[in-house]
């Protein structure tokens, strides 16, 4: 059975209704490691058109649970895409200043200038995520942040930004198997933390808070992709893909040249 990528506006989002190891079609490892390598070299181009049309920006929003692959998606998707033009915005731990003002004053500073991809490693989702999760803030206040998320993506969609977002959802299973390997390898222990088993014992919790997230803000002008992510040469294929097929859908075109060019030999 077909698995779908999106769901209609408004449609009750369950997480397990979606398998992390699904794979559409007869595809192997080599053949999506190719196919994401050509959709790298599409993305070049279509990134080189983008900037220099100078119009309108393409924002893409990672979310995921720890160890889906939020890193190892953007380090795919970024090796044909020229860094003048394509930003990566790690959101962590807010800072004072920070704190000091809304909950999208940081998100929004970030958003990619005309011209440009800019990608969200982590997003404004950790306001109704973490926050939810950990009791940071009164449910009074995060609960009434998703219509605010959905007036801000709509505001951004307004102004030109073509917003991208895509859960990488991966299995408890794979997640557990993710965290043993790193701490096996002393190349990747720095990655370990002891606080990611904390995390990991709020599974079901932060699995109900993505899916209302998943639910309420998954709209027709920022609709959410739940990419399955168990395999991660299928995750970055699948993301490739996306961000092929919304830069080729807005088909950026170069600027008119300059009239009075023919016949100048440059000395």
């Amino acid at each position: 059975m077909s698995q779908p990528l999106t769901v209609s506006a408004g449609t009750k989002i369950s997480l397990g209704d979606f398998d992390a190891r699904y794979i559409e079609g007869d595809i192997d490892k080599k053949e999506g490691r190719d196919q994401t390598e050509d959709n790298a070299e599409a993305l070049a181009d279509l990134g080189y058109r983008l900037y220099a049309e100078n119009k309108r920006s393409v924002l893409l929003v990672l979310q995921g649970m720890d160890t889906s692959g939020k890193d190892g998606t953007i380090r795919s998707i970024m090796k044909g895409l020229n860094p003048q033009s394509c930003s990566v915005t790690s959101f962590k731990k807010p800072t004072d200043e920070e704190i000091d003002h809304d909950f999208l004053w940081r998100i929004h500073k970030a958003v990619p200038n005309r011209g440009n991809i800019g990608i969200f490693n982590r997003s404004h989702y950790e306001d109704v995520l973490v926050v939810r999760v950990l009791k940071l803030v009164p449910e009074s206040t995060w609960s009434k942040r998703y219509d605010l998320i959905n007036s801000f993506e709509h505001l951004l969609t307004e102004a030109g930004t073509t917003v991208v977002k895509c859960f990488l959802h991966i299995s408890k299973e794979e997640q557990r198997e993710r965290l043993q390997a790193r701490l096996d390898n002393p190349d990747k222990r720095w990655k370990f933390s002891k606080g990611d088993l904390d995390v990991r014992e709020m599974w079901d919790d932060y699995q109900r808070a993505y899916e209302v997230a998943l639910t309420k803000c998954n709209t027709d002008h920022a609709p959410w992709h739940i990419v399955p992510s168990d395999r991660k040469w299928y995750r970055n294929l699948t993301v490739s893909k996306i961000l092929r097929d919304t830069l080729e859908k807005m088909n950026p075109q170069f600027p008119s040249e300059e009239d009075g060019l023919e016949g100048i030999t440059v000395v």
